[in-house]
């Protein structure tokens, strides 16, 4: 019989973290969903409002907060970089302090935590596909350090309470992942090409489109990381949870085009700063310690993401 969990997911009415707080409630669980909504949206999560296992609580983490739960996975940061270089001091502070309040929370409690970490800890990486015990290549004051030093030290901060006061945590590397719920305009290449498809509207693409990245669909992603926190105490990470199939941007690109039907052209534009050239997950790992990887393929994903942003442009919101 499944043991009914209280469970708090930090950033749970954001993307990643919406579909999170739907699989808990699928196993019976009570889940605490906390958001400021500073990059997300409450639609994400209204049509779980209705339930009485679910809960949703406006806070922001960089305050602490007082409740009881058995488990807390931290998604609360925004990931991309529109949104995460709007407001770079706040980003850091999410990162950081938020880590430190939902330690400090979990210590009290002797709950298992989760952090969401990113593939950002790697940087511009010289090492490729990336491994987990590959230290990265990070420019510490570039326009994309909010993000990327923030999660290095969040890391820092879960390893130090795992070592010094035996928490029982769980660390893992996100990689690109993609679906329905994605904000239209957070500047990630998914959702930036459907709109603009849909739209029959020019797609940019930044650089010559030779780099590369990894998609995973949101579905396989939250399977990994339900998995990780239910595996043994002992396995702590830092884990890769990501789909190692690899593409050029320009792929995508022409994928999506022929996918929508769409009239779009491709343009293209200066690559930003600090942008990496190769992003793809050895996730050898997730295979061995959790028998997990990927089975939704590039295209089945995009369908069923073209399909939401169709439908969300047709309904105006």
């Amino acid at each position: 019989m499944h043991l009914r969990k209280r469970v708090l997911v930090t950033g749970g009415s954001g993307f990643l973290g919406s579909h999170l707080c739907e699989r808990l409630l699928s196993e019976g669980n009570e889940v605490l969903c906390l958001d400021n909504f500073f990059s997300s949206a409450r639609q994400n999560v209204e049509h779980l409002l209705d339930d009485k296992r679910f809960e949703l609580i406006r806070h922001d983490v960089t305050f602490p907060l007082y409740v009881e739960v058995d488990e807390i996975y931290n998604l609360a940061c925004p990931a991309s970089p529109i949104h995460y270089q709007h407001d770079p001091i706040q980003t850091i502070k999410t990162c950081v302090h938020g880590a430190i309040n939902m330690l400090g929370l979990a210590k009290r409690l002797k709950a298992r935590i989760y952090q969401a970490s990113t593939s950002e800890v790697y940087g511009d990486p010289e090492i490729h596909p990336q491994k987990e015990d590959y230290w990265g290549h990070v420019n510490p004051n570039g326009i994309r350090s909010c993000y990327d030093e923030g999660k290095r030290c969040a890391e820092a901060l879960f390893f130090s309470y795992y070592r010094q006061a035996s928490l029982p945590i769980k660390v893992g590397r996100i990689f690109n992942t993609y679906g329905p719920r994605m904000h239209p305009n957070d500047g990630r290449v998914v959702s930036n090409f459907i709109v603009q498809a849909l739209q029959n509207e020019d797609i940019t693409i930044y650089g010559d489109g030779s780099q590369t990245r990894s998609f995973c669909y949101v579905d396989d992603l939250v399977e990994c990381m339900v998995r990780f926190m239910a595996s043994p105490v002992t396995f702590v990470g830092p884990m890769n949870m990501g789909n190692p199939g690899e593409f050029t941007i320009r792929e995508l690109a022409e994928r999506v085009v022929q996918m929508t039907g769409s009239r779009s052209t491709i343009t293209y534009k200066p690559l930003p700063g600090d942008d990496p050239k190769q992003r793809r997950p050895d996730i050898s790992l997730a295979r061995e310690k959790l028998s997990w990887e990927p089975s939704v393929p590039l295209e089945e994903g995009l369908k069923k993401t073209i399909t939401y942003f169709d439908t969300m442009l047709r309904e105006g919101k």
